[in-house]
């Protein structure tokens, strides 16, 4: 959200997203000189695999989401880790870095445990029971100012929204609701007793720490760059999972162990090329089972030639995206020109772009009207529009049910315009509505 307010618009948010991405690029290609130190060929595959996948259209690469911004923080831990003296100020530093991360997302959490289990694994490979017992209070040590430098983080921002007065509401958003967002996708469920509910997250967690046990037997069999990716992979597949939501830019935060693994399986000449096709294929069937969406590439790509070379204008070119674009930016364009830069509307429907193309402000804290289903409710939502009275109303087609809203409306709103199939309500001023009342 920071970033987004620093940008302005989506265009200079796509400028910072690209170059965010080409250090955080760099920033694995530095990664992959530690992991493939004698092979060059492995760290062009990782790179190029990884520079395609966070780019294109397939896993919404292109896009400014939270999950593509996260990976920068997280392989600069793993490089400060990788590379430098495991000393306190190098620990803290890279558990801030963690911290980052999460603070984009909280599921960026889960790659905080994979330098702590590949450290657990390496110990124990060495088979010394007394350097066993050193190296582990050693790891305890370790983790301990990672996990300080990243709480701190964290804890600023908690002082940070107290100051503000909005502490409740900033702990309720971005760490407890996540809570709810555990399968959030399977609705149905909510209601269901814990152990019903949550089998199958627990049952993930099993097979995450099945898949660990298993690395760890064959630890003796694998080089240090497959133990770490496979690590790496298992959390991010935990992670990605844990709302069951079929959201492609969720499959973003596996793109690097993905990537690495693919540079072994196209490079390795040992027995390491037969068994990476076990963690690779745990990263192909979780997106099949869970039915992640996908967006197709070419198209995405051939579109854009189309409107650049003249062959369609930018209706013909906006329609190709969605039908629902031009009458956004014919919503957005009344909008503009019906109101002040102060004035508050209010969107129900999927309609979240319609308040950036019009550069105005929503009365509640939500755009989205899944997330006033899943992190509100109608019955608030109406509180807030009998409080603030956003001078616009537009109610969107095929949005849910809000049955509630009809009489709100005809008692304080009156239907001014339609934009295919999207109705728009404005706000009756005062003296009208003393009119209204004399007359009905």
């Amino acid at each position: 959200y920071i970033l987004a307010g620093v940008a302005g618009n989506v265009f200079w948010f796509r400028v910072i997203l690209a170059a965010w991405m080409f250090i955080t690029t760099v920033a694995f290609w530095k990664l992959t000189q530690v992991l493939f130190e004698k092979n060059p060929k492995a760290r062009k595959i990782a790179t190029i695999t990884f520079a395609i996948l966070t780019t294109i259209p397939l896993l919404e690469g292109q896009i400014a989401n939270a999950e593509i911004f996260m990976l920068g923080p997280t392989i600069a831990a793993f490089l400060v880790l990788l590379t430098k003296k495991l000393t306190p100020k190098n620990l803290f530093f890279s558990g801030l870095l963690f911290s980052i991360a999460t603070l984009f997302k909280v599921p960026a959490a889960f790659d905080v445990p994979v330098i702590i289990t590949f450290w657990l694994i390496i110990a124990i490979s060495k088979n010394k029971s007394k350097k066993l017992q050193v190296d582990v209070i050693k790891i305890i040590k370790n983790t301990a100012y990672i996990a300080v430098g990243f709480f701190a983080p964290i804890v600023l921002t908690l002082i940070w929204y107290f100051i503000r007065g909005a502490f409740q509401e900033y702990l309720i958003a971005a760490f407890l609701q996540n809570v709810g967002y555990l399968s959030s996708w399977r609705a149905s469920t909510t209601q269901q007793p814990f152990l019903e509910r949550n089998g199958p997250l627990l049952l993930r967690f099993a097979l995450v720490l099945l898949g660990l046990f298993f690395t760890y037997l064959s630890r003796k069999k694998l080089s240090k760059t497959f133990i770490l990716a496979t690590v790496w992979l298992l959390f991010s597949l935990f992670a990605i999972t844990l709302s069951e939501r079929p959201y492609p830019h969720y499959l973003l935060q596996a793109v690097p162990s993905i990537s690495i693994l693919l540079a072994i399986l196209f490079t390795s000449e040992k027995l390491e090329q037969t068994l990476v096709i076990i963690p690779l294929s745990l990263a192909f069937i979780a997106p099949v089972y869970y039915k992640f969406w996908y967006y197709p590439t070419a198209s995405y790509y051939m579109r854009f030639l189309e409107f650049a070379t003249g062959k369609i204008d930018r209706g013909e070119y906006f329609d190709k995206f969605d039908a629902s674009v031009n009458r956004n930016y014919e919503i957005a364009d009344f909008i503009e020109k019906s109101t002040r830069y102060d004035d508050k509307v209010f969107v129900w429907g999927d309609g979240p772009p319609i308040y950036a193309l019009s550069r105005r402000l929503p009365p509640g804290k939500y755009v989205a009207t899944y997330h006033i289903n899943d992190f509100s409710s109608q019955e608030e939502t109406l509180n807030v529009l009998s409080s603030e009275k956003p001078l616009l109303i537009l109610l969107l087609p095929l949005a849910p049910d809000f049955p509630e809203i009809v009489p709100f409306l005809r008692e304080n709103y009156i239907f001014v315009n339609s934009f295919a199939g999207a109705e728009v309500w404005r706000l009756i001023g005062s003296e009208y509505q003393l009119l209204l009342n004399k007359l009905f």
